[in-house]
Formats: structure tokens, sequence, C-alpha cells
């Protein structure tokens, strides 16, 4: 919880704080904590917390910092510089709220309805931290900073606590639970959910074949905020792939233990579409999730298979461990030729290339429209998630063609995230110079905690989704 009052420092404090200034080691870097015990004093501690160059992004760390290093206190009241802007506060409160996230899976094999339920909020275990007060002359000034902050943060909560859910839980049937119960009374929000019968009769081969070699079926999510008077209509399309053996084409227990976090795609964009309806946002938002858990059975896909998608493309799969983009061509043919969005966002943990070229913390970017590439990467870097744009290389189309299909899906030449993007854009239709491609698997999980990030599922993508709606709306 976090409140506001003033005076924003006591003369005494200040002075203390700024004696101690000259014996510490770089005490302004973003993050840099210092703790000063008082005893028989009040406040008994003091932290005194490095904020950089003092921009967004160091209030973010500095935030962060915070809450790893006051797990001790249940309660703090933290003073603020008083030319400290918005920005700076939203920083501040999205670092302390997102480093305080705990997640713990459910005893139970058969878990829970709701995926929070898993998650130990602050306060519930890890961190006693329960209230921070913000000590400011004006709290009027910061209170919409706070309320964004708030709402980011609870959205990447959500993106979080379904990422992190065992696949034990995590069928599609239930991601799909979670949306429609989390979205439930929302003015404005509204959910439809597709299940096997209706993809089949619609056409949906690309859900339908990764998904036939599991007995919990595919699922496609439909999750829509219409707000009056909307001045654009964005769909976001999200890999929901709830777990991934590579099917026939088995992965090693290396690269499949992970791979409850191969829907994070999904989780990514239902939650930033239910943060734009909590945020008001003058956008029209529709998140498509296609829903589907990649097993080995005799109902499996093949390799070698010729797939129909949504509308009628065909494409060939050798690769039944290529499967999510199978699952996205479906989801972005439906939204080019039903929905007739304005612009388009496909969001995925696609491929291991994107890691070898760009290491952890990076996601790769595709788009062929430069104004929109910039606008998302811009949107990505205030956010504090990293992304990079890379070509669409024109010479690698010529490894799509295929002899038996208009396309293949997974060719063994060119460079594995470009020809993953080549192949979905295929399917962008007349928004293809309206369309961008995140490959974001390796940012999608973080292998210990680093800043605002805690080990385990990142959420990556909603805030860099969240920011760059509420731009659209400027």
């Amino acid at each position: 919880m976090f409140g506001s009052t003033g005076p924003a420092l006591t003369a005494e404090l200040a002075a203390e704080a700024t004696a101690l200034l000259p014996y510490l080691d770089r005490p302004g870097r973003a993050g840099a904590v210092h703790r000063s015990i008082r005893p028989s004093l009040s406040p008994g501690r003091l932290f005194l917390v490095g904020v950089g160059d003092g921009d967004e992004a160091g209030w973010r760390s500095a935030g962060a910092a915070l809450a790893r290093n006051a797990t001790r206190e249940s309660s703090i009241t933290l003073a603020i510089p008083v030319d400290a802007d918005p920005d700076a506060v939203r920083g501040l409160a999205e670092g302390l709220w997102l480093a305080s996230y705990r997640f713990r899976a459910p005893a139970d094999r058969n878990g829970t309805t709701d995926a929070a339920a898993g998650r130990e909020d602050v306060g519930d275990g890890a961190s006693g931290l329960v209230e921070v007060i913000l000590a400011v002359a004006d709290p009027e000034r910061h209170r919409a900073a706070l309320e964004t902050a708030r709402v980011v943060a609870e959205s990447t909560w959500f993106a979080r606590d379904l990422t992190n859910m065992p696949s034990s839980v995590k069928s599609p049937a239930w991601f799909a639970e979670q949306v429609v119960t989390t979205a439930a009374g929302r003015p404005g929000l509204t959910v439809e959910v597709r299940e096997p019968d209706r993809l089949a009769a619609e056409g949906f081969g690309g859900l339908l074949a990764v998904g036939g070699g599991s007995p919990r079926g595919p699922r496609l999510v439909e999750l829509s905020w219409r707000p009056t008077d909307p001045r654009r209509h964005v769909v976001l399309v999200g890999k929901g792939i709830t777990f991934d053996t590579g099917g026939i084409v088995i992965k090693p227990r290396e690269g499949m233990k992970l791979m409850r976090k191969d829907m994070g795609g999904a989780a990514a964009v239902v939650a930033a579409t239910l943060g734009a309806a909590a945020l008001n946002l003058p956008i029209r938002v529709t998140a498509l999730a296609p829903l589907a858990e990649n097993m080995v059975s005799g109902a499996a896909y093949r390799p070698g298979d010729v797939i129909r998608h949504y509308g009628g493309v065909t494409s060939e799969s050798t690769n039944t461990d290529a499967e999510g983009r199978l699952v996205l061509a479906d989801a972005m043919a439906y939204a080019v030729e039903r929905l007739a969005p304005d612009l388009l966002v496909d969001l995925a943990t696609l491929t291991g290339a994107n890691s070898v070229a760009l290491g952890k913390r990076t996601a790769a970017l595709y788009s062929e429209n430069n104004e929109l590439a910039e606008a998302v990467l811009s949107a990505a870097g205030a956010a504090g998630e990293r992304a990079w744009r890379m070509p669409l290389t024109a010479d690698y189309t010529e490894h799509l063609g295929s002899e038996i299909a208009d396309l293949h899906s997974s060719p063994n030449q060119g460079a594995g995230s470009v020809t993953a993007a080549l192949f979905l854009r295929e399917f962008t239709g007349e928004l293809r110079d309206r369309w961008v491609h995140v490959d974001m698997s390796a940012p999608s999980w973080a292998d210990g905690h680093d800043a605002e990030l805690v080990k385990g599922a990142t959420g990556w993508g909603v805030r860099t989704l969240l920011r760059w709606l509420a731009e659209q709306a400027d």
C-alpha cells in the first residue's frame, strides 16, 4: 500500500544523511543502498538510496533496491526531493512493487481457479513491507503517477502469475478461465472463448494441429476493451503454449523443464489489455491468446504435415517444435480478416535464436514501419524493458517455399528468429506495414533477482505495451 503525507524530511534527518555521504561508496549510484542503525531513536533505521541521474529508470532501480533491503520493516516513510517530478514517483513505485513480487506454486496438482492464489503479495511471508508512505509537500501532484504505477505493477503481477503457474495446473482451459474471471464485471471488457469444436468449424488449423496431441484441448481467448469513442483499434496477439514438449520432435530435458513459460506472450497481451481498461485508455484493444499444449501422443501432428490455417493458407511443418508460429498465424489471420485493426502487434516466446543474438535481457523486434518500430522501442526503453530492432532480410524469404504447401513454416536455412518473423509476416495481409513482431523468449524469464525483476517469470511486455498504448492515446 502506498500513501502520501508531509512534511518532506526533518532538518535533523537531512543533516544526518548529508553527514554520512562522504563515507559511502558511490552513494548516488542508482540502486545503491546504505542502512544506518539509530538505537533508541525514531526512526530506528535510516536508508539512503541512490537514484543515479534522477531519471525514471534511476528511481525505478532505487525502488527495487529499497524493496529488497527493507524486508524487516512493516512500514517505511520515504522522503523524496521536493523537485522530484511525477515520472520519478512512478518509477520509484513501480520498482518497489515489482521487486516485492513473490510466487509460490500451489501444492495441489489441480491448483486453484485463481492465478493470484499462488502469489505471496508484499507482506505475505517473503517480505514484511506492507506500507510505504511518501513524504511529499503536494500529494495531489503525484496521485496520478502512483495510480498508473499501481495498475502497471498489478498487470505485470498477473502476467507473472500466469506464466509461473506449473503446467500441471495451467491447461488452455485453465488459462481461459483466469481471463474470464478477472475480466468479469469490469465495464468495457468482454471475453469470448473458442473451444475445440468451434475452432474446427471456423478453420483454426494451426491451433488444432499443435493442440491435437494433448487431451487438454486448445482454446482461443479474445479479450476486448472497448472504451467510449476510441481513437484507434489495436490488436495484440500473444503466443500461448501452456507447455511445450516439442511434440514428436521432442526436446531434451534441459530444454523442456521451463516450458511452462512458453505462454508468456499470451500472458503479456491479456494483462496489458486488462491494464488498458483499468487506466481507461481511449484506445480500443483486442487481445488474442491462441492457447495449446504441445504434447506427444498418437494424435500429435507429425513432421511433414500440411496445415491449413485460418483463411486458407497452408504450411508445411517439418519441425513440431516450431509450433508457436503456427498458432500465431491462425490468430493473426483472424485479426486481419475479422477485426480490421489499425495496428497489429504480436508477442511470442518464439525462438532460442533470440537469446543467441541478443542475450537474456533483450527482445528482438521486427517491423517494416520505421515510425511504429521506433515508437514501440521508445516505449520499451522508457518502461525499463530492453528491445532491439532486427532486419526482415529479404533474401531469407526464399527459404519459406514448399513443394507441397503455400509456405514452409520451419526451414533449416537462414537465421532462426528472422525466418520465423518472415513466416508470420505472410499472415499480416493489408496490415503488413502496420505490424510489429516481438520475439521475447529470453527476457520472459529471469534466472535470479535483478533490479525490479524477480527470479522466474518477468511479465516482459506488459510495461512496454501499456506505455505504448498510453502514447497512442495522446
